[in-house]
């Protein structure tokens, strides 16, 4: 006898903003994503975030680019999961898990949320196709160039695909206002330009600055990055469109 297919629930999102950052929110539906339905569901966004299991405190996703492509962190992605999961249970203190890589996030009360992102990886500074720039690890992988941040959008789908990152990198370019301050313009891989970044606030942080808090300034709004000992705290706001 034929056998029916498996029963898919209705699918429920919701849209989220953090600091000109829009992802989708998708609640599990009985089937998970591929490649080619999360590039549907991400157009005219920064992504899809992917809800694969929750309790009231800890939620796992799944991150994709708008190009279908799937995403190891995102600072302001996780920052909208705990908030979507805080207005969903109440939970104060929370717990965002992404693949192997796990960020705990506080909601503070001025309507902030403090992000754990765990230690970064500083490599020595290289230079490329004449292009001096840092290697950073934060979970996903970012080269960081000192220079004028409106040089982004030739640097950074250059230095994106070049041979040197064999899956592709994020790439930012900052100018050093003072100490403690920067100013910076971000090409994500997968996605293009963006407003912001959380991953890259903490990059751009840790290769620009040994400790302390380091305050980054992107065209979306400003992030904080608090670090301490190779390890980065991230501190912004995460809000629901629709």
């Amino acid at each position: 006898m034929p056998t029916d297919p498996p029963t898919r629930s209705p699918m429920t999102s919701s849209t989220w903003r953090a600091l000109g950052n829009t992802y989708l929110v998708v609640e599990p539906h009985g089937a998970r994503l591929d490649s080619a339905a999360a590039a549907i569901l991400a157009q005219g966004s920064d992504g899809v975030l992917e809800v694969l299991e929750l309790s009231a405190d800890r939620v796992e996703i799944a991150i994709w680019n708008p190009d279908g492509s799937p995403a190891e962190l995102s600072g302001n992605g996780t920052r909208i999961a705990a908030a979507w999961l805080a207005a969903r249970s109440g939970s104060e203190q929370l717990t965002v898990v992404v693949g192997d890589r796990t960020v705990t996030a506080r909601m503070l009360g001025d309507g902030s949320i403090e992000q754990d992102m765990g230690e970064v990886e500083v490599g020595r500074e290289e230079t490329i196709d004449g292009i001096e720039l840092t290697p950073v690890t934060v979970g996903n992988p970012h080269a960081v160039v000192i220079g004028d941040p409106s040089a982004i959008t030739e640097i950074g789908p250059h230095l994106e695909t070049h041979a040197r990152f064999p899956n592709r990198t994020n790439v930012q370019v900052v100018r050093i206002d003072r100490p403690g301050e920067v100013t910076a313009r971000v090409w994500e891989r997968g996605v293009g330009e963006t407003a912001s970044s959380g991953t890259s606030a903490v990059a751009i942080a840790a290769a620009t600055h040994e400790d302390g808090d380091v305050l980054v300034h992107f065209p979306g709004g400003d992030l904080r990055v608090r670090l301490d000992g190779g390890r980065a705290m991230l501190y912004g706001s995460a809000e629901r469109m629709s």
